[in-house]
């Protein structure tokens, strides 16, 4: 574990829910697994959810959440949590941390999905993009991919994927997005998206969402759908040929850095970047 972390277990969610919130501190607490790399999330009685941030540097996300989801919620056809209370750092936890509902569903194996959620996931990506920008902070992906190369050469280098350098040079080469600031998700990954059923029925993890280039919500064409679900994807956002190229080029650099760090000490992230590098040298 990384120096760090903070180590979080059941009874440390229950000590802080009985000072701040105590009538949510009878109910059942179990950690849910996951993947996520800055968040642990424990589920509480039935209905809902406490997020609480393990590394340090998910405090600003957890703030933002908090901000962010009641103002996006309304305009979007896909349920994102629900913000139930915001509980703050004590002398045992030092960081914010978030109780919300909780949403059925679980997340979808990598690659897996076809054009019936592909197209429910692009009517979300539309509505999120026509949410007036405001205020919003810049997303944490959506700037140039330009300022990622040397750390994305170096991971290909490491990986020894010599087959992946064209289809990155590519992505720096297509033009940059000149439009006006647009919402995007920013980390639209399968562990972040809730099916059930064969329909999308939840999105989660807001913390990188803001304006930017909105080609990074293009991601998940290479790591949740399978090609024939890619492309119903693509049809539905309308891609042109620059936004496409960009959007190929943040899912390689996500699953570029990602696969070398998380490879032994996180499977399922590792999981979804080898999933991501398979459909982008082979699509």
């Amino acid at each position: 574990m990384h120096a760090a972390e903070i180590e979080l277990e059941p009874a440390d969610v229950r000590r802080l829910l009985a000072a701040q919130f105590p009538d949510w501190a009878g109910l059942p607490i179990a950690r849910v697994a996951s993947s996520g790399t800055v968040n642990a999330m424990f589920r509480l009685g039935d209905d809902l959810t406490v997020r609480l941030p393990f590394v340090p540097w998910g405090a600003e996300g957890i703030r933002h959440e908090a901000a962010w989801l009641p103002r996006l919620a309304p305009a979007l056809p896909v349920r994102i949590p629900a913000v139930l209370a915001v509980g703050e750092p004590d002398d045992g936890y030092p960081l914010p941390w978030l109780v919300l509902d909780w949403i059925p569903g679980g997340c979808p194996e990598p690659g897996s999905c076809g054009p019936e959620i592909a197209e429910q996931l692009a009517a979300f990506i539309r509505a999120l993009r026509g949410v007036e920008p405001d205020d919003a902070p810049a997303s944490y992906r959506g700037g140039a991919l330009a300022e990622l190369d040397e750390q994305v050469r170096g991971c290909l280098a490491e990986l020894g994927t010599p087959a992946l350098l064209p289809a990155w040079e590519s992505a720096l080469a297509a033009p940059a997005w000149t439009g006006p600031p647009t919402w995007s998700h920013a980390d639209l990954l399968p562990g972040n998206l809730l099916v059930d059923g064969g329909a999308l029925v939840g999105v989660l993890d807001f913390a990188a969402s803001g304006v930017g280039d909105p080609a990074c919500d293009l991601m998940p064409a290479w790591s949740v759908f399978t090609p024939e679900g890619r492309d119903a994807f693509r049809a539905a956002l309308d891609a042109d040929e620059a936004s496409w190229e960009r959007g190929r080029g943040w899912a390689l650099a996500q699953a570029a850095i990602a696969l070398p760090y998380y490879r032994v000490t996180n499977p399922g992230m590792a999981e979804v970047a080898r999933a991501a590098i398979t459909a982008i040298v082979t699509a």
